[in-house]
């Protein structure tokens, strides 16, 4: 009986208050702060909204019944209450900081927290890369740990990113989830980024990566531009002197405007760089080339609807580079260059809508990604006649790479499964990668498409608050494969109750026969260019990954710290590696073929820890081997080694950051780079013989300080910074010299000591 009357007592209420029915509304703070732009929602409902500037919000319409509120933002704590709702109803809610649990999306294709992820994911963000001084996501990455960032190019600079001791090729790089970074974007890509354009970036190591499918063996950095969250501007200047060498300026502005429904908005980012020459051994040859970049673009979202959302992003990059010899004139008359222009394209589109009272989601995307370059390669030759035919044909050549990915993804949340909860995620893509390459002069020619069908599976199992488990597994499909490639991952996550995570994951992998970035580096040795072809039976690389990892943090109310340790181990069958083939009439060449196996296997360290929001450590630290089973040769006369070149067994980070205010900020970073064997040919006047040679470690301690000024009748800050990139000086001393030098042979740090200063106007 008391039953019925409560509920005429609620049919009354609806009418009494309208058949719509009833608001919540109420206050989201934190330390008496106002919070806005929080995520305030009903759970498993399309009832939700965002704070608004004061931190205020309303949920209107809401039906009478019992829901689960859920209040989240990124870097506090997520508030789950359960709530009656029999009239409007005022709920304030107080956010505690959780500077450790953030909201990741690339380990699983899907919003997850960051410590509830089965796979590690670490993240870097747009505060921390300006309080490192980044200028570039080069800059960025050697910031995060197990990765290391290294200048491969003594004449054009370029740079390769290292995840777990393995290449770059090994290496997938998303834009906005997406694998729009081509072969060739991938050589000068990584400076190409300018910082400004970056809100985050995520990184997974190894394996647990392989929903990604091809070039995701060693791990994926997925790069996330920045997105409309509410009106503000930021202009920057920095100026760098490079060792009392050269000058470097930089100007970058980013404005985003956000409409007042909040249902739209749009961030807008431009950048211009120029840098001089510098040559570090006064040879007349430049150690870091010069540089003219301008770059701009813009990502944009619309809601159509309370379930719909578009998100559009695109991207304008183009770069001068020119290294070689320090002469004006045009480059196929200097004794030694490297000259590129390069026009890059690159955009997406994603379309995701909800339903099924926010159970599901069906999202559709499409990004693509074009680079035009025209580039010269070459040394002036001694002989008259070839100094005749080089006039008449110098070495310039044209490339031309298009990527090209469309996919659409399927995720369910199954709320009461086995008396957990699963979201199952199901999509299908299809990748088409074009690269021509071609120096007529040289008889060089790269010509190929890769084209890729890929259908994935994931089911995201929380078996209880404790234990997770993570599986699925990848089809593709690619015409340089022959046959299907069933790519399996499984990842599982225990979570003690004294703040201890656990975590293992197998998986396994592949890469295609086709040209990645470095084999599309054309390098001088011994008077002559250096190139890559692919073995006509090349065939795919295949990969096995173990990961196991311990994960332990810890808050009070002042401090929070935290430490990781995990250990990885993977086995490449048909290990890819560079053969010499010997020399033609250009110079020495070399072919990619497969070795018989390979194992990269070590472990990673990290530490953590924030001290009242004003003081901060976070550290990396690796130990790793790279070895091929049976010994390869790498240079022609010398012994089969099995060590991987170029890749030291010990590197690391540590950044210590000083922030008692909001307005001054002041930041210690440390980069060590251990020993490593690398190829050195014979040529330059200092170097007669080829030889293995083993570099000497490195350790590069930087530091940056800013202060910012208020000005509030206008709403706006002043901040000037400045400070010093490795301050003492560490930096390789044996650099080759002259024309025939070795352009491969270069190692540690990719810059000498630099001082900066610069000036920041932002919103406030």
């Amino acid at each position: 009986m008391a039953k019925r009357i409560v509920f005429i007592i609620l049919i009354i209420g609806q009418f009494v208050y309208g058949q719509k029915g009833f608001t919540i509304s109420g206050e989201i703070s934190s330390e008496s702060n106002p919070m806005p732009y929080t995520n305030i929602y009903l759970e498993t409902t399309s009832y939700g909204t965002v704070s608004n500037d004061d931190g205020y919000y309303e949920i209107k319409n809401v039906p009478a019944n019992t829901y689960t509120i859920v209040v989240s933002m990124t870097g506090f704590k997520t508030i789950r209450k359960k709530v009656t709702i029999e009239g409007n109803t005022t709920l304030n809610f107080n956010l505690e900081t959780e500077l450790l649990d953030e909201i990741v999306i690339t380990g699983t294709r899907t919003f997850k927290r960051q410590n509830n992820s089965a796979v590690i994911v670490n993240i870097l963000n747009s505060e921390s890369l300006n309080s490192l001084q980044a200028c570039n996501l080069s800059d960025g990455l050697k910031f995060q740990p197990g990765l290391r960032v290294e200048t491969d190019c003594q004449t054009c600079n370029y740079t390769q990113l290292r995840i777990n001791g393995l290449g770059g090729g090994y290496s997938q790089i998303l834009i906005n989830g997406r694998p729009i970074f081509s072969p060739l974007t991938g050589l000068y890509g990584l400076e190409q980024i300018p910082v400004n354009m970056i809100e985050r970036i995520e990184t997974i190591r190894g394996g647990g990566s392989s929903l990604y499918g091809s070039s995701a063996i060693g791990g994926v950095v997925n790069v996330i531009t920045k997105i409309p969250k509410n009106d503000n501007f930021e202009v920057n200047y920095t100026y760098q002197n490079i060792n009392g060498g050269s000058d470097d300026h930089m100007v970058s502005g980013n404005a985003t405007v956000v409409s007042k429904s909040e249902k739209a908005g749009v961030s807008l980012f431009i950048n211009n760089r120029n840098r001089d020459l510098y040559d570090h051994n006064d040879d007349n040859f430049s150690e870091l080339t010069s540089l003219k970049n301008n770059s701009f673009g813009a990502n944009a979202f619309f809601l159509p609807s309370e379930n719909q959302k578009l998100e559009v992003s695109f991207s304008k990059l183009n770069e001068y580079r020119y290294g070689g010899e320090m002469v004006d004139g045009p480059a196929y008359l200097t004794q030694q260059a490297e000259e590129r222009t390069h026009d890059v394209v690159m955009g997406s589109l994603d379309y995701q809508i909800n339903f099924n009272k926010d159970n599901s989601s069906l999202i559709t995307y499409f990004a693509g990604q074009q680079t035009d370059r025209d580039h010269y390669t070459g040394i002036f030759p001694d002989d008259e006649d070839e100094i005749q035919n080089h006039i008449a044909n110098p070495p310039y050549g044209t490339s031309k790479t298009t990527t090209l990915q469309g996919g659409v993804q399927l995720n369910h949340r199954l709320n009461d499964f086995l008396n957990g909860t699963n979201v199952l995620t199901i999509g299908s893509e299809y990748l088409v990668d074009d690269v021509l390459d071609v120096i007529d002069s040289y008889n060089y020619k790269i010509d190929q498409t890769t084209k890729n069908s890929g259908t994935f599976f994931q089911s995201d199992w929380e078996i209880t608050q404790k234990l997770n488990l993570l599986s699925g597994f990848r089809v593709d499909s690619n015409n340089l494969v022959d046959k299907l490639i069933v790519s399996p991952r499984f990842s599982l996550l225990y979570k003690s109750e004294s703040n201890v995570q656990l975590r293992a994951t197998w998986s396994t992998g592949f890469r295609a026969p086709q040209a990645f970035d470095t084999d599309l580096h054309i390098a001088f040795a011994g008077g002559g260019v250096s190139r890559i072809s692919l073995d006509d039976d090349l065939v795919e690389e295949r990969s096995n990954s173990f990961s196991a990892s311990i994960n332990y943090d810890k808050s009070t109310e002042n401090f929070i710290a935290g430490f990781t340790v995990e250990g990885f181990y993977t086995k490449l069958k048909d290990a890819f590696y560079l053969n010499p083939i010997g020399e033609d009439e250009f110079g020495q060449r070399f072919e990619k073929q497969n070795g018989d196996a390979a194992v990269v296997q070590g472990i990673t360290l990290e530490t953590r820890a924030n001290y009242k929001r004003k003081m901060q450590l976070e550290a990396g630290f690796t130990l790793q081997t790279s070895e091929f089973n049976t010994a390869v040769e790498t240079i022609e006369g010398l012994a089969p080694r099995r060590e991987f070149l170029r890749t030291p067994n010990e590197y690391g980070f540590a950044t210590l950051s000083y922030m008692p205010n909001n307005k001054f900020n002041t930041n210690l970073n440390y980069v060590y780079t251990g020993d490593m064997l690398i190829a050195h040919f014979a040529g330059a006047p200092e170097q007669t013989v080829n030889e293995y040679k083993t570099t000497p470690s490195f350790h590069e301690f930087s530091w940056r300080t800013s202060y910012r000024l208020d000005i509030d009748n206008i709403g706006t800050g002043l901040e000037v910074f400045g400070g010093i990139k490795n301050i003492f000086n560490a930096y390789q001393d044996d650099f080759d010299t002259g024309k025939n030098r070795d352009s491969n042979y270069v190692y540690g740090p990719g810059m000498p000591r630099t001082f900066f200063i610069g000036l920041r106007i932002l919103s406030l």
